[in-house]
């Protein structure tokens, strides 16, 4: 059987003699042997487990868990137990990378967008990505209703052409205000503006939302903080 000194072991798995030491101080690696002058020897068990600790902290477990694991005669149990907290855990790291690397591309994005930036200009954006979710989540449920007000009203429409009545399309006009109103105020509540000149988050009164000029993302208002008039940045009111 080969027997491996501190230096061999290391080589023979790809580590340095400090993270041998390392392992043999904190007990998860005792040499099977020791000579008269103090020398560690290593056997090939001990090789065996030092590739299965460098495997189990390539991983990401900690030497406390692996020792937990070593030292624990039903290893197996301990071990997929352990593993099975460790999967949750990097589960939860790829999340959060994963977001950070979504706002990242988002802030590129509108840099390159606008062609410039500023400290203020991050500010709007990161005060925009903040809500975007929310915002999303606003939107859609703006559109589901509205596209069932659509095909109320055509279809209603249609029937008074075809059929020569028209109480049905009258009646799905007065639902169809009712809901237009209803669903303008709930946007509208869950609405707010980052002023391109100032930078403040401000509400604008409900008659300025309703009857200004808009896109997608941004509404033609006058900012009450300073007054500029333009095309503001539509973001999520947490308010």
């Amino acid at each position: 059987m080969s027997k491996y000194s501190t230096g061999e072991l290391a080589k023979e798995c790809g580590v340095t003699v400090r993270t041998v030491q390392y392992y043999d101080k904190r007990g998860i690696l005792v040499p099977s042997e020791l000579t008269d002058g103090g020398r560690r020897i290593y056997s090939e068990d001990d090789l065996k487990k030092l590739k299965i600790i460098y495997f189990l902290r390539d991983i990401g477990l900690s030497i406390d868990t692996i020792a937990d694991i070593l030292a624990e005669p039903n290893s197996n149990h301990v071990l997929i137990t352990l593993l099975g907290q460790q999967t949750v855990e990097l589960e939860d790291e790829i999340k959060d990378m994963n977001e950070k690397l979504s706002k990242t591309r988002q802030l590129i994005k509108e840099i390159q967008t606008w062609g410039w930036f500023s400290l203020d200009k991050i500010n709007d954006i990161a005060v925009t990505m903040k809500g975007q979710k929310e915002l999303v989540k606003v939107r859609r449920n703006i559109i589901i209703p509205g596209i069932f007000i659509d095909i109320v009203e055509i279809g209603t429409f249609l029937l008074g052409i075809f059929k020569h009545t028209w109480l049905p399309f009258i009646v799905a006009m007065v639902g169809v205000i009712i809901a237009v109103i209803f669903l303008t105020r709930y946007y509208y509540s869950k609405v707010a503006y980052i002023c391109p000149e100032c930078h403040e988050v401000f509400k604008p009164s409900m008659k300025e939302f309703f009857w200004a000029a808009h896109t997608p993302k941004t509404r033609k208002l006058t900012c009450s903080k300073c007054g500029h008039k333009g095309y503001s940045i539509e973001v999520y009111d947490e308010g």
